[in-house]
């Protein structure tokens, strides 16, 4: 499908994405500008997410996203406590994705068909608020010596981990 909506409108684009969207969404805790959430959102486009939710400053630099959240249903919340209660509205378990302690690897996770994968600011990670607002906390094996992996790269890693789960191929 790497061309397979060239020409096509964005609208028509849209439509036929919602016929096939996954059952899960992303989150981006957003307290200060990352430059990462457009790769999130782009990554998100890539792994067909049912939405795209920005916790907190709606700014942020739209250049990584490469337009694709022009396909992607973004809403934005403007707090934790918020997206917090729109996901148990919605009936959406909230997965954190933070290597802090008692966190799961997501490797041996399983990780619920329907759901919102939590990612933080690169640096201080995700908030308490977010941490206690989740059900489950993962993280993601690394091998090397860096302490964490940028919300992009750990995004694109938990959405994979997602559809191994519960993806079928085309």
């Amino acid at each position: 499908m790497a061309d397979g909506y060239r020409y096509w409108s964005v609208d028509a684009i849209v439509e036929d994405l919602d016929r096939r969207r996954h059952g899960f969404h992303v989150a981006i805790e957003n307290w200060e500008h990352d430059f990462n959430i457009g790769t999130v959102v782009r990554n998100a486009n890539a792994f067909l997410a049912a939405g795209v939710h920005i916790i907190g400053e709606r700014r942020w630099d739209r250049r990584g996203a490469m337009s694709t959240h022009r396909y992607q249903h973004v809403q934005h919340h403007p707090d934790i406590e918020s997206f917090a209660a729109w996901a148990q509205a919605n009936k959406l378990p909230i997965i954190a994705i933070d290597n802090v302690a008692g966190c799961v690897p997501i490797e041996m996770a399983r990780l619920p068909s329907e759901c919102v994968l939590l990612f933080g600011q690169e640096g201080p990670g995700l908030s308490e608020q977010a941490l206690a607002a989740s059900s489950m906390t993962c993280e993601i094996t690394q091998y090397g010596s860096t302490r964490s992996l940028n919300a992009g790269v750990a995004s694109g890693v938990a959405m994979f981990a997602w559809a191994l789960q519960h993806a079928e191929r085309e």
